[in-house]
């Protein structure tokens, strides 16, 4: 038996939801913008085995590979439950570059525990899977967060509530949006962007925060798009975090005077987004962060809607 997982990047924070929102993509050229992973009987020890266009920033070590603490987190699950487990090896098909700001490392967790689920006849639940995946995922960035493996798991634009045994739910989301997502080909690391945030933050800065994640949320359920996209502000991260990205102030005024309806750094950066309605903008948009934005051969720029369906089973094989 085998199966293959498909989990999609995701833009986390969307400017107004510092660690508690987040949005799947889907290029609407059809690629699979994230990553895969194979599960597959074995008849010996388990073996993780990489492949794909960043299998190379990948460690040599697979123990030292997030995958093989998903597949480890799995088994125990498994023993919890009473349940046998099945020899196998998995294949980790790397689509997304390291510290892009698309939820790289959640694609690879969600990916991994999806398969490795249907790989045993679905023992976990979805609740189940989901604080499995935020638990991976906290031991990268240093503390559970669901900003990208919500969803990236579930799809759409998921709101982190992470109480009373709900750990997010859907917003709606505006259908006549294009996200044009680029990453200019530099990598940021996720602690480097939270290192360069302030410990203490004033109380202006908080009050904002409150009322336009609030608003967006509001605006979402009553379908008042132009209130939304006013909300989409981040006065959290990106003062800061956007000496970090070079050219972004650049994007950003290009974008609005293209008509954009906002811009903002996708995750921790580098990878900016823009929200726009025209979609023959937003392909001269695209062009123009080609030329401009991408600084290597390892960038690139996808015009995108948001990815309703989330990780999903996608075969057999990669």
């Amino acid at each position: 038996m085998s199966v293959v997982a498909y989990a999609p990047a995701s833009t986390a924070n969307v400017s107004v939801g510092f660690d508690v929102l987040g949005a799947a993509l889907a290029p609407l050229d059809g690629s699979l913008l994230g990553d895969r992973v194979l599960v597959e009987n074995a008849s010996g020890d388990f073996y993780l085995t990489n492949a794909g266009p960043y299998a190379h920033k990948l460690p040599d070590d697979y123990t030292q590979n997030i995958v093989y603490d998903c597949w480890l987190s799995y088994e125990k699950a498994l023993d919890k439950k009473g349940l046998a487990r099945k020899p196998l090896t998995m294949t980790l098909e790397k689509n997304l570059p390291v510290g892009s700001g698309l939820g790289s490392s959640a694609t690879s967790i969600v990916a991994a525990f999806v398969a490795l689920n249907a790989f045993y006849d679905n023992a976990m639940s979805e609740h189940e899977l989901m604080l499995l995946m935020g638990e991976l995922e906290g031991r990268i960035s240093g503390s559970v967060h669901y900003d990208n493996v919500a969803p990236c798991h579930l799809g759409g634009m998921q709101l982190v509530l992470d109480e009373a045994g709900v750990v997010s739910q859907t917003l709606p989301s505006f259908e006549e949006w294009y996200w044009v997502v680029c990453y200019p080909g530099i990598a940021v690391s996720t602690s480097a962007a939270r290192e360069i945030l302030p410990a203490q933050y004033r109380r202006q800065d908080c009050l904002e925060y409150g009322r336009r994640l609030a608003g967006f949320v509001h605006a979402s359920h009553t379908g008042q798009e132009q209130v939304a996209a006013a909300m989409l502000k981040d006065v959290i991260a990106e003062p800061y975090r956007a000496q970090l990205i070079p050219g972004f102030k650049e994007v950003r005024e290009h974008a609005a005077a293209m008509g954009a309806l906002a811009t903002g750094i996708s995750g921790s950066g580098p990878t900016v987004f823009t929200v726009m309605k025209d979609l023959h903008q937003a392909e001269k948009l695209k062009a123009w962060l080609a030329d401009h934005f991408i600084q290597n051969q390892d960038g690139f720029c996808h015009i995108c809607k948001l990815d309703a369906e989330g990780a999903r089973v996608t075969g057999t094989k990669l």
